[in-house]
């Protein structure tokens, strides 16, 4: 029954690395921006325990110090009672001293060891996010060359395919014609309107020049 299950757990992971190799094939962008998110969602796991770890250690280092307030203030009631006689209040004090004492050693060990974890975390915490960004930097990298590759591509297949360059350049052509006759059209106009006016400045001029003479 066992040997059945792998079987099936091994065929389900080999169709699966399957699609995404087909999948990889046909848009590889696609497939890096899911492991970038997966990367992204571990990282914040990290950063989490991170946060926890100081958390941790900020608790036992409060527990440490108040252990070890106690402990020094049964020392001090103890020696207080010797001095004083009290036989039974010493031994009390002195029982309470060394409990105290014994929890501030396994709090100091407690707390070295959270210590210790909290760096490492942070390490490869500070790992994880360089090489993340790092990653996203080679993204954009793939990216550019992706689109140069694409547009050479589109290039390529404009100049190898006639019908398809004639009817590209052919709408250059067109465009081309348009803005000249339009050119065109509004020079002539411009003109028109300039000798229409220059004309009608000459006809006042001379007829100005006609009456002065007659008078």
């Amino acid at each position: 029954m066992a040997n059945i299950f792998t079987r099936i757990k091994d065929s389900i992971a080999a169709d699966l690395h399957e699609a995404i190799d087909n999948k990889e094939q046909k848009n590889p962008i696609s497939v890096l921006n899911h492991y970038l998110r997966q990367c992204e969602n571990e990282t914040e796991k990290v950063r989490k325990l991170v946060e926890r770890q100081y958390l941790l250690k900020e608790e036992f280092s409060r527990e440490y110090n108040e252990a070890s307030q106690l402990a020094e203030k049964r020392k001090h009631q103890a020696d207080i009672a010797q001095k004083a006689g009290e036989a039974e209040l010493y031994e009390f004090a002195l029982k309470e001293q060394a409990y105290y004492e014994e929890r501030v050693t396994r709090l100091h060990d407690s707390l070295q060891q959270t210590t210790r974890q909290l760096e490492e975390l942070e390490q490869k915490y500070e790992e994880m996010k360089h090489k993340l960004k790092d990653m996203h930097i080679k993204r954009l990298e793939l990216m550019g060359r992706e689109n140069i590759a694409r547009a050479h591509y589109r290039m390529n297949k404009v100049v190898e395919n006639n019908n398809y360059s004639t009817k590209s350049f052919s709408k250059f052509n067109e465009m081309e014609s348009y803005l000249d006759r339009l050119e065109h059209q509004v020079n002539s106009t411009y003109h028109r309107n300039t000798i229409d006016t220059r004309i009608a400045q000459l006809e006042k001029q001379l007829k100005k020049e006609e009456t002065s003479t007659i008078s």
